[in-house]
């Protein structure tokens, strides 16, 4: 079994194709290409399904991905060992995570991280923004969109389930929505997202059927979604968010679950990291521990 073969398919797995791998280790993409075909002839099975434009992992790939970077991992840790490195990870961990995901994801998991590594000290922005992870120094990211190309390696942790809310007082006044055609008639708190400042569709499944959907209102809001939440909370209107983020306000009849028919739509949460043979000890242990906690 060829080590360096191994190495070239995660790196081409976590960076999303041949010529991004190839660039990080120091080679030739077509000798990327050549090291997977070799490991998917050895075991008889595709590793990625590729097309003109994309390439991912099928389904027996991603099993044998985080099961090699697991033993790649360890035997990292296994050379920090012998050379007498530190056992335990220490320093300044710098994640930057959206408004939604930092106060319902991430804060609150922090506190059992620090319980299992108390040498190492968080810094937390909290903000929508894309940073740059070089000049701001920066060793994680969490965020919906991943750039393109940007060289940064990406770990999926959760397709987090979208709904549509209203306060009672709200329904009370304007009517329920029966049918996605019946958001003409309501105002729809509307959101525009930092990095381009384009407004953010809606999306639903409808008969089978992914739909993405302009809706209008008399509210929009930029920079911190949660300001919609804290609308919809007061009667302002419609508004559509996370699941996760509502779900006290759902409980506790705040606010309504409606067009619930049309449900089952949701947005990828991602974290990202630069690509290194590398990793920083307390960076590992972070991203071991919330992959863990969210996948």
């Amino acid at each position: 079994m060829a080590l360096g073969s191994i190495e070239l398919f995660c790196l081409s797995a976590e960076l999303g194709g041949f010529t991004a791998a190839a660039a990080t280790a120091g080679v030739t993409p077509a000798a990327v290409s050549r090291s997977v075909a070799r490991l998917e002839e050895r075991m008889g099975v595709r590793l990625f399904v590729r097309t003109t434009r994309h390439m991912r992992l099928t389904d027996a790939g991603r099993v044998y991905y985080e099961q090699c970077r697991q033993a790649l991992d360890q035997l990292v840790e296994a050379e920090r060992v012998a050379g007498g490195e530190q056992l335990h990870p220490v320093g300044t961990l710098r994640i930057s995570a959206p408004t939604t995901y930092s106060h319902y994801r991430l804060l609150p998991l922090l506190p059992e991280f620090r319980e299992l590594h108390p040498d190492v000290r968080v810094e937390v922005h909290v903000g929508n923004r894309n940073v740059d992870f070089s000049e701001e120094g920066f060793d994680l990211a969490i965020r919906v969109r991943s750039p393109g190309d940007s060289g940064l390696i990406v770990r999926h942790l959760e397709d987090a389930a979208l709904v549509v809310v209203g306060s009672p007082a709200y329904l009370a006044r304007c009517g329920t929505p029966k049918s996605l055609d019946d958001l003409r008639a309501h105002d729809c708190i509307q959101f525009d997202l930092p990095s381009s400042g384009r407004r953010i569709t809606w999306l639903f499944r409808d008969q089978g059927n992914d739909i993405e959907l302009r809706t209008e209102g008399g509210y929009s809001l930029s920079e911190d979604i949660l300001g919609g939440v804290t609308l919809a909370r007061h009667g302002a209107g419609l508004f559509q968010t996370y699941r996760f983020v509502v779900e006290g306000d759902l409980r506790a009849g705040r606010l309504v679950e409606v067009l619930q028919e049309a449900s089952g739509r949701s947005r990828p949460f991602n974290l990202l990291y630069p690509s290194s043979r590398h990793v920083p000890f307390r960076v590992r242990s972070f991203i071991d521990f919330l992959v863990q906690k969210m996948t």
